[in-house]
């Protein structure tokens, strides 16, 4: 593969629907050229940053390597649809795209609701969401496309519950994320173009009117929360507010279906790692570990040098973009025992699909609980399961994972009170 080829591969959402052919690349990339200058066509150039230890090493220190301007890799015609909706290439202004001391203060107006302690108060409310899910694959005849029927409408219920959404506004939240995630996935743009700045207009256009309805009659949830949040004593700006909702609502359950789903991929995959886990279900938390580091559904962020600085033998000048690539890093050989194995035992698991530092996922606590419910009552009630097909992934080099998972199964049949 030449220079120019190398770097279209390295942007093409195509690679990331191919794991294989990802792993190919970015295996090499770490071997020849972890720190790699990359200009894709269509596309602002930047750093390919590849190697575990380097995307830890710029990622800890949030002073020299900023989140804004640049967080997310779109192409300068998605960058300029974006600007002609919001006046900036980023699509909504949230702790994605925030950096210190902003990122702290806005944190801190919800972290305390994703902390464990706050999160038991859901367990109950879980456990019942998960036997509600598992309760619906007993009414598919032994068949389902675990994707489409379960994995991603189940993460999706949890975090509404959360924000306070409507069951029946689902439907929409799921297609605004999946055009704002996934745009260039022919399935999900119809074979057509998708405005990359219309998913973020019409998600706050929604939680705009839901934020009149909470002021009138609040709630305990987050939109409530948040309807009347101030930052420095000042009310936060509606711009501000619904890029909240935007970054709970959308990333908030899109991560954890495609770590869902592919966990039971990996699972079904490596039979002998179902068969150990069943088992010993104490091992689930190690599992659940270990299916998000071998789905690592966030792709990549972006970092900006704010200074010149050296790191993998490459200098990075001041305003260069960086793009940290999590799958590759958490499929290194250095960082990692024979990565390529998915152990249901694997520990220690430092993986950084939440990312690192300061800036690690707020949702994670909240994303294990939901996968431990859910696979908790599934091998409690499956009797066996299979696929019948291969996983189909989206073509998407942001967030993504499995669209398409068919399998078989038989459940056990109900106890006896």
């Amino acid at each position: 593969m030449d220079d120019q080829a190398l770097s279209n591969a390295i942007a093409d959402p195509r690679t990331y629907a191919d794991m294989a052919r990802y792993h190919e690349i970015f295996s090499t990339l770490r071997r020849e050229a972890p720190i790699r200058w990359t200009e894709p066509e269509g596309y602002r150039p930047f750093w390919t940053v590849s190697r575990y230890s380097d995307v830890v090493e710029i990622e800890r220190q949030q002073k020299l390597f900023i989140n804004a301007p640049r967080t997310a890799l779109r192409s300068v015609v998605e960058e300029e649809q974006i600007r002609a909706v919001t006046g900036s290439t980023q699509a909504s202004h949230t702790l994605i795209q925030m950096d210190d001391p902003e990122h702290k203060k806005y944190r801190m107006l919800t972290q305390s609701w994703f902390m464990p302690p706050a999160l038991k108060a859901m367990h109950e409310q879980l456990t019942g969401l998960a036997s509600t899910f598992v309760d619906r694959m007993e009414t598919f005849g032994g068949r389902c496309d675990f994707a489409r029927d379960i994995a991603v409408w189940y993460p999706l219920r949890a975090v509404m519950l959360l924000l306070g959404v409507p069951e029946e506004d689902e439907p929409l939240m799921l297609r605004l994320t999946q055009q704002h995630f996934a745009g260039n996935d022919p399935e999900v743009n119809g074979g057509e173009a998708v405005d990359a700045g219309a998913a973020a207009k019409q998600v706050f256009a929604y939680f705009t009117e839901l934020t009149e309805k909470r002021r009138a009659d609040p709630r305990e949830d987050i939109v409530s929360l948040l309807a009347n949040a101030e930052v420095d004593g000042q009310p936060i700006s509606d711009f501000d507010r619904n890029s909240y909702y935007f970054v709970v609502a959308l990333a908030g359950h899109d991560t954890t279906s495609s770590s869902t789903a592919g966990l039971l991929d990996a699972l079904l995959r490596h039979p002998e790692q179902l068969a150990k886990l069943r088992e010993d279900p104490s091992l689930l938390d190690l599992a659940i570990d270990e299916g998000i580091r071998w789905t690592s559904p966030v792709r990549h962020f972006f970092r900006t040098a704010t200074e010149d600085y050296e790191v993998g033998g490459q200098t990075i000048r001041a305003g260069d973009s960086l793009m940290m690539c999590y799958p590759s890093a958490n499929f290194d050989d250095d960082a990692f025992d024979a990565p390529h194995e998915f152990r249901v035992d694997r520990k220690p698991n430092r993986h950084i699909a939440f990312g690192f530092g300061v800036h690690q996922c707020l949702g994670q606590h909240l994303a294990k609980m939901e996968m431990r419910a859910l696979f908790g009552e599934l091998l409690r009630r499956i009797d066996w399961i299979e696929a019948t097909g291969d996983a189909q992934l989206l073509e998407t080099n942001f967030v993504g994972g499995i669209k398409s998972l068919p399998i078989r199964y038989r459940m056990l049949a109900p106890q006896p009170a």
